[in-house]
């Protein structure tokens, strides 16, 4: 197994060992990795998702208020000796106005949950498919939903990001409905932005920026780094520090650790790269006898079918008597198959279904005849 946080997971990389199975990024992101390259060898790729989503977010809350109380520029003047308390006196304060959340999983809802404290208006982009839990958090905290973010943005005072992706969703337009003197927040990914028309709006409009990433960071800690935005008088800026407090380390170490002894006893939580919907044409089940040799001649029958096995689970019952295996087929099915199967010696039952387009796979593994799921489980995430 191969345990990483920045470092760059090529192709050659997987390739290189023979036993690699498992790789796991300390943090929620994982494009540093090539997660096509491990797929492509069954190698799994786990994270650790939510472990410095309060990090982040305090780091947020703290670049909000350092440009909106001009903290940065303050503590400068005031280490060279100038004491200007006019100039630095016209903060606009943060009760009251609108901040515009792009991105409302862990980090963003952190951020609501805590812009809500400083009595600040609430808005987010809608995102198809949210869970339950984040639709109630989003009732809980009185957030307005928009279907788009220049919508969105041109009603609020602050717009801070908090997306996964790399897919540029802050660009020209984007800005240009930003009012003016409104703050952009950063600390997910520097390509979220377009750094030109951001730099262009600063100068246009007196927009103002909090940036925790940045195109081309130095590869290493430490290092030197020459960049328009933060040289920019109205950018306040990090080097990538977001999710950089203790607390956040010792919270994704432990998740770490969890990942790895699950794996070792042989369950895989928080993988990013198995398929989370039936994959096959059809789903077959069998209830047969629990020994040597029925699974064997099972795929036999599917072998002579060309029926592909795309997932397979065998889950056996108390006192190992009995055993249930639900296996996802690809290929062309015809009620023969299930008459073979059903033949077996040692086999009790034989139930197959079609899979509708999208159906998403059951957390249980034994699903019953009429559909239902016949028990718990499935991937857990920490």
């Amino acid at each position: 197994m191969l345990v990483v946080r920045s470092t760059t997971v090529t192709a050659g990389a997987i390739a290189a060992s023979r036993t690699l199975s498992l790789i796991v990024r300390a943090g929620a992101g994982f494009n540093n990795i090539d997660v096509a390259a491990a797929s492509a060898r069954g190698i799994y790729v786990c994270n650790t998702p939510g472990r410095n989503a309060v990090a982040v977010a305090e780091l947020t809350m703290g670049l909000m208020i350092a440009l909106d109380r001009h903290i940065a520029d303050a503590a400068s003047d005031l280490r060279r000796g100038n004491w200007d308390k006019p100039r630095y006196s016209g903060a606009r304060g943060l009760k009251s106005r609108s901040l515009g959340i792009v991105g409302l999983g862990r980090i963003g809802l952190a951020v609501a949950a805590r812009a809500a404290g400083f009595g600040m208006r609430l808005h987010a982009v809608r995102r198809p498919g949210s869970d339950p839990e984040t639709y109630r958090r989003i009732e809980e905290l009185n957030i307005t939903l928009h279907d788009g973010i220049a919508d969105m943005a041109a009603i609020c005072d602050v717009l801070s990001l908090h997306l996964s992706g790399t897919e540029q969703v802050v660009d020209s337009t984007v800005l240009a409905a930003m009012p003016p003197g409104a703050i952009l927040l950063n600390t997910a990914r520097a390509g979220l932005v377009d750094s030109e028309a951001l730099i262009a709006a600063m100068d246009t409009k007196g927009i103002r920026a909090g940036l925790d990433v940045f195109d081309d960071e130095p590869d290493g800690a430490t290092g030197t780094f020459s960049s328009r935005l933060v040289q920019h008088p109205n950018v306040v800026a990090t080097p990538h520090i977001g999710a950089s407090t203790e607390q956040a380390q010792e919270a994704v170490a432990s998740a770490i650790v969890k990942v790895v002894r699950a794996y070792a006893g042989g369950r895989i939580v928080n993988c990013v790269n198995l398929e989370t919907g039936r994959v096959g044409s059809h789903v077959i089940l069998v209830r047969h006898e629990d020994r040597v040799g029925v699974l064997a001649a099972v795929l036999g029958v599917l072998r002579r079918h060309d029926l592909n096995v795309a997932g397979m689970e065998n889950r056996v019952f108390r006192d190992s008597t009995a055993a249930v295996v639900t296996m996802d087929l690809s290929g062309f099915m015809t009620p023969v198959v299930a008459d073979e199967i059903a033949a077996l010696p040692h086999v009790y039952q034989v139930a197959v279904r079609p899979v509708p387009s999208g159906e998403a796979a059951p957390d249980a593994v034994g699903v019953s005849a009429d559909g239902e799921s016949a028990a718990g489980g499935g991937e857990e995430e920490l």
